[in-house]
């Protein structure tokens, strides 16, 4: 009887455990956790799920050898998804906690529950972060753009965006003035744009693009940071000025937006200043 043998790497146990705890948080919280349905325990379920999708893909995919099969650049892809489940993750080990354990009344195996769903959900963001410390490229190294500090940055930026776009739309807090409409075109623009470039990557059509892709990397970066530096300024001047009155949850969530904006501000920032220096050393 023929013995298969996987190659084994501390890659691919790193891969393994993030699976098995991914698995673990959402199956715990399907079981027992007993989370009314709503936006919060949706999105927690959402952000355990689909990396534990993810993360079963690429490990079949590579231990079954189907790399060449997959219409992706396998250079790029699984790194990506790596770093968006470290992210989801570590979005969903904030939330969780804040809204199905704090100040909640919670006895015997509901409590228990939740509190192991939390858990492994942070074991989940540490073993996706050990990932793509393990996968990211190295001095010298020969690797996809998604392995590079500027593709890595293009993934946070986008999901920081996606974030934006949940708080600014429950309730609707960008239609108050032409002001704010500028800020949320922004944030619309250039999630698009980093999509863009974190597709291209992962399908491999960077060749498509009718200028050569390192001077459209630094060409929309300088534009995103100057966008973004007129919405980190905008949106707090014209969200909390005298006449606001802004109040309560709807207050909380202006604030984070306003947070959030100086967070992508400072990534598209570092980005520029990545992708610079990548094309002079290039050139």
């Amino acid at each position: 009887m023929p013995l298969i043998v996987f190659p084994t790497s501390q890659l691919l146990w790193v891969r393994v455990a993030a699976l098995l705890f991914a698995c673990v948080a959402f199956s715990v919280t399907a079981h027992c956790a007993e989370v009314y349905h709503g936006d919060m325990s949706d999105w927690c379920i959402f952000c355990w799920a689909f990396s534990f999708a993810c993360s079963l893909l690429v490990l079949l995919v590579e231990q079954f050898g189907l790399q060449a099969r997959i219409p992706v650049s396998w250079t790029n892809f699984p790194i990506t998804i790596a770093c968006y489940a470290a992210l989801l993750c570590l979005s969903a080990s904030i939330i969780f906690p804040l809204y199905f354990i704090k100040n909640q009344n919670l006895y015997g195996e509901r409590r228990s529950c939740r509190i192991t769903a939390t858990v492994f959900s942070c074991l989940a963001t540490v073993a996706y972060m050990g990932e793509v410390s393990l996968s990211k490229a190295r001095p010298g190294e020969v690797a996809g753009y998604m392995a590079t500090a500027p593709g890595l940055l293009k993934v946070c930026q986008t999901f920081v965006a996606c974030i934006i776009f949940i708080l600014v739309s429950k309730p609707v807090s960008y239609n108050q003035h032409a002001a704010l409409e500028w800020c949320m075109a922004v944030y619309c623009i250039c999630f698009i744009l980093s999509m863009a470039v974190v597709v291209l990557c992962v399908g491999e059509c960077t060749g498509c693009l009718p200028i050569p892709f390192s001077k459209f990397l630094s060409g929309y970066g300088l534009l995103a940071v100057i966008m973004y530096l007129t919405a980190t300024i905008i949106w707090p001047v014209f969200q909390f000025g005298k006449q606001s009155g802004h109040k309560g949850y709807n207050s909380t969530n202006l604030i984070t937006v306003a947070v959030l904006t100086a967070l992508n501000f400072l990534l598209y920032l570092a980005d520029l200043a990545y992708t610079a220096r990548l094309v002079f050393v290039t050139v």
